[in-house]
């Protein structure tokens, strides 16, 4: 087991990437890349990460931010609960007074769970914690020929006991992000790197050809088909807009005339079809999303929560992926 730790960690210092939150242990810069990252490939999480440290450089500042400021900075990010969570959790932390020092402590931030407040904890604060996430848990199977499902109860236990017994005591948060890297860059999902591998004469699932085979799944979800019609309407430089509320995608953004699942509105001017069957892939979701611009003659009634904004302050509102698409390629 020491072997293992050390060759990750001789690697790690050799091949490690260099990233501007890995030249401090300030808490709130390393809280902010692992809430980033947590969906994000790092090439593009980089740079928002420098946008919320230029804005926000203190989390006093983030927590005092309004929520559709947090969420315009995000815009483009994707998987927003991540941006409301990251918002509450400044708060949290500024009511404590001081950046929680505690796994327990930080794992009580809102959209903090067991592998981002062990990363924290350990890279942050010198705590011997094992950060397991799909990087470490590719390198663990494959390594050791574990077939244990990673999205199972009994996998998620047996993985994170076998990073815990791995993990070189007082060198955790170093170990943590050479494991990280490692399985980004070496052991790869596709096409891993084993002929420049360092622990290939020891890998179980190379001797035995099935690194293709692991780590194992369980579950295979079908997603979810939804088609959305957008009708952008026009009305003396006006456009109506609506924030979207509780219970589905995109909570808190800012959408145009939305109808799903119904038929289309009857409205007084000319309705022209922009472009049809635009397709937008979400985790579990596969959105078709068909799009209309309506110049009106006068405002129709809409459903309650819609408001009227003139179209040059459009910027100023959050907007799903996919309607900003649909506003850069088609108005």
């Amino acid at each position: 087991m020491g072997n293992f730790a050390n060759t990750i960690l001789n690697w790690y210092a050799r091949h490690g990437r260099q990233l501007p939150w890995r030249e401090t242990h300030d808490p709130y810069a390393v809280w902010l890349s692992e809430i980033i990252l947590q969906q994000t490939r790092i090439q593009q999480g980089w740079a928002y990460w420098e946008r919320f440290m230029q804005r926000w450089p203190h989390v006093e500042l983030l927590a005092d931010a309004t929520e559709d400021e947090v969420l315009r900075c995000w815009q483009g990010l994707g998987y927003y609960s991540r941006a409301r969570n990251l918002h509450k959790a400044a708060q949290q932390i500024k009511a404590l007074g001081h950046f929680p020092d505690t796994l327990e402590s930080i794992r009580a931030l809102k959209g903090v769970g067991d592998y981002t407040a062990a990363a924290i904890g350990s890279i942050a604060f010198g705590l011997d914690a094992a950060a397991v996430d799909g990087n470490v848990y590719r390198v663990l199977a494959r390594h050791f020929a574990i077939d244990t499902p990673i999205d199972t109860t009994l996998g998620k236990k047996t993985f994170a006991a076998l990073a815990e017994s791995l993990l070189p005591k007082g060198q955790a948060g170093t170990f943590n992000q050479g494991m990280m890297d490692f399985g980004a860059t070496v052991c790869t999902p596709q096409s891993p790197r084993c002929g420049e591998c360092p622990l290939s004469g020891s890998c179980e699932a190379l001797s035995t050809a099935t690194i293709d085979q692991l780590p194992a799944k369980k579950k295979k979800l079908t997603p979810k088909q939804r088609h959305l019609i957008y009708i952008y309407l026009r009305h003396e430089g006006q456009t109506a807009l609506h924030r979207r509320g509780e219970g589905d995608i995109w909570q808190g953004l800012w959408e145009p005339l939305l109808v799903e699942d119904g038929p289309m509105p009857t409205l007084d001017g000319q309705v022209s079809l922009r472009r049809q069957g635009v397709r937008h892939v979400l985790t579990h979701q596969v959105l078709t999303a068909d799009f209309y611009v309506a110049n009106l003659n006068s405002r129709p009634q809409l459903p309650e929560g819609y408001l009227w904004t003139d179209e040059q302050k459009l910027d100023n509102y959050a907007l799903p992926r996919l309607v900003e698409l649909l506003f850069e390629r088609y108005l």
